[in-house]
């Protein structure tokens, strides 16, 4: 199981970001991501307006190239050197934000966790809050003088295919499944062509969108609920999955918010167990 995260770092309020921008050990970060149906641009978008001084993390470009699955996590000094030409050095307070409100953040947030980053806080409301309040934005590219980062990698984090039928089968930890009910049970096609239609063998369904509302996490209260109706241990090991290993960070967020350790995060989700013969699947449909 994963370390536990003071629930209060989590956030920062636009006000708290607003008074830290001229922060020299505060970096923030843009990690805007669009499903491909939405037909949005992320880093056009960020060139057009972001807060100022924000550095545009690009999600499915530092990610593992030689990997046939989205947006992997990268090799540990691939992901250092990325940190480095955008300033973010060793002991920096990193800030971020998505331009939905609470969607992609939540994937940066947990790989600089998972590379040993231990100051990290997500913009509360994104970036339609800032805007919301006229706060100032900056149009083009901010460059950042390199700063040494070393990267401490937290394997508990994360889990692989193997790991998580093993919890299957075990009972070592629940599995839980961010992606809609539909999806879930097999209702629908899957968005990635090629991809098996239904959910892991005594997996759990908590649709991501069920522990959100307005654009920002439930609070502990709202987030409780969400667990209890999806017949979720909250205080037992968990391991998070979703389509491509993006919305899995909401739920793992949702736990460290609630005062539980972060879900573990199975970086490949059903974009690698969909298209895998040899793992388990069940669908209502069959």
């Amino acid at each position: 199981m994963a370390r536990q995260i003071d629930p209060l770092t989590l956030f920062v309020s636009t006000q708290w970001l607003a008074d830290h921008l001229d922060d020299p050990e505060v970096r923030v970060f843009d990690a805007s991501w669009h499903m491909p149906a939405a037909n949005r641009n992320a880093r056009a978008e960020f060139l057009a307006g972001h807060v100022p001084g924000a550095a545009f993390f690009d999600i499915d470009g530092v990610a593992d190239r030689s990997s046939t699955l989205p947006h992997m996590l990268p090799a540990p000094e691939v992901f250092a050197a990325e940190m480095r030409r955008l300033g973010f050095g060793d002991g920096m307070h990193a800030v971020v934000y998505d331009s939905v409100g609470l969607f992609s953040a939540p994937r940066l947030w947990w790989t600089l966790h998972v590379f040993g980053v231990e100051k990290v806080s997500i913009l509360a409301g994104g970036l339609p809050a800032w805007t919301a309040e006229g706060r100032p934005l900056q149009s083009g590219e901010t460059a950042h003088e390199p700063k040494d980062f070393t990267p401490k990698v937290d394997a508990a984090l994360v889990a692989d295919a193997a790991q998580v039928n093993a919890a299957l089968l075990s009972g070592s930890a629940q599995v839980v499944d961010a992606r809609s009910a539909e999806r879930f049970m097999g209702l629908v096609p899957e968005p990635r062509p090629g991809l098996r239609a239904g959910h892991m063998p005594g997996a759990y369904n908590l649709p991501f969108a069920s522990v959100i509302e307005s654009g920002r996490l439930k609070d502990k209260a709202g987030l409780d609920a969400a667990f209890a109706a999806a017949g979720l241990n909250p205080d037992k090991a968990t391991i998070a999955s979703c389509g491509s290993g993006m919305t899995a960070c909401i739920l793992s967020l949702a736990f460290a918010a609630s005062g539980r350790a972060p879900a573990t995060v199975y970086d490949g989700s059903w974009s690698e167990w969909g298209g895998r013969a040899d793992l388990p699947v069940v669908s209502y449909t069959t």
